[in-house]
């Protein structure tokens, strides 16, 4: 009888715990940064549009609801 046989891949040698703590070393979380508004004070993520009042790089974008 002929055996079907599946060939699988195989590391060819043992990955040391210094080469695998190297690879895993940027999957860590990043920590959220926030910045104040310039315009109204209230936190907002950099380089994004302030989801409070609409400005962006000094000048209104989005119209808002309290104007």
């Amino acid at each position: 009888m002929i055996e079907r046989l599946c060939w699988m891949a195989v590391p060819k040698s043992k990955i040391s715990r210094s080469r695998r703590g190297q690879r895993r070393s940027h999957d860590s979380l990043k920590k959220v940064t926030y910045v104040e508004c310039p315009n109204c004070g209230e936190m907002k993520l950099p380089y994004n549009i302030c989801s409070s009042c609409g400005f962006y790089a000094g000048r209104d974008v989005l119209a808002s609801e309290q104007s």
